[in-house]
């Protein structure tokens, strides 16, 4: 085998590794932001039946639109 053929496959080889962990990282991001929203709606929910705070609520969306600025609103699209 070649040094060219070599390299070509380690670099096709870096490449999808690249692209699997970007793919990951937004898996994550996604959970998160979802794990975010759901605090939220637990926060609002607790609030509205006289158990949460309007403090925790507002918190939780504080947490929420910092999440939304840093990687966007991808995850709110279902």
């Amino acid at each position: 085998m070649s040094e060219g053929f070599l390299a070509k496959a380690r670099e096709q080889a870096q490449h999808g590794l690249a692209q699997g962990k970007q793919k990951v990282d937004e898996m994550q991001q996604q959970r998160a932001g979802n794990d975010l929203l759901r605090k939220l709606g637990a926060a609002y929910y607790s609030e509205k039946k006289g158990l949460g705070t309007e403090q925790a609520t507002e918190s939780a969306l504080s947490a929420l639109e910092a999440h939304i600025t840093a990687h966007g609103d991808g995850f709110l699209q279902g």
